[in-house]
């Protein structure tokens, strides 16, 4: 089930509680949003111990630096999941780059090469992007997308597996894939994960 975003009383408190150097309170966001932080960095670097590295960068950031976060822009979950994202393209552009000087077989200077990392960057983003809305959206629309797109059932069915209206399933549906489709304008614009309006 996904985690849904917290009340803004518990981020505002948790920043306090985070700017007062508590253990405890960094105990607790990493309970939280730890899943988070290391499911978007692997699904940007697809590599396990990349993953790792960024979750370990994206907790010591936030004890370090808990004043960084500003309620008034959106939930914790959301500037967290842009702080994992941000870090782990970083880590990818880095990465990719070395090895293309590395093996010799394309050139970081070259302008073609350029574009095809920034195309891997791209693809890696909307990938990331794409999970982090359908984890975050309500239930009732994952649920919708799930049956038919996953499962491949008509709308029809749909809306008898869920018990709803086949007007209500279809327009969970057209909601659901509207929202994916943000992930798709956010790779083309390099739109952090949390824009977009999952809230």
């Amino acid at each position: 089930m996904a985690m849904r975003d917290t009340p803004p009383r518990w981020d505002r408190k948790m920043q306090q509680r985070l700017a007062r150097g508590e253990a405890a309170a960094l105990g607790e966001f990493y309970d939280r949003f730890a899943s988070l932080v290391h499911g978007l960095a692997h699904r940007v670097l697809g590599d396990e111990r990349a993953a790792d590295g960024i979750t370990r960068e994206v907790f010591a950031h936030v004890w370090e630096n808990p004043e960084s976060y500003d309620p008034k822009q959106g939930p914790l979950r959301s500037w967290v999941a842009t702080l994992t994202h941000r870090l782990a393209v970083q880590r990818l552009r880095t990465t990719e780059t070395a090895a293309l000087a590395h093996d010799g077989t394309a050139d970081p200077t070259n302008p073609d090469d350029t574009e095809e990392l920034e195309r891997r960057v791209r693809r890696a983003s909307v990938a990331a992007r794409a999970d982090y809305i359908v984890t975050s959206m309500p239930t009732p629309l994952r649920a919708a997308l799930e049956l038919a797109y996953f499962q491949r059932r008509d709308y029809r069915q749909t809306a008898a597996d869920l018990g709803v209206t086949e007007d209500e399933a279809r327009r969970r549906l057209r909601l659901g894939l509207q929202l994916l489709s943000t992930a798709h304008d956010a790779g083309r614009s390099g739109t952090p994960p949390e824009q977009g309006g999952t809230r």
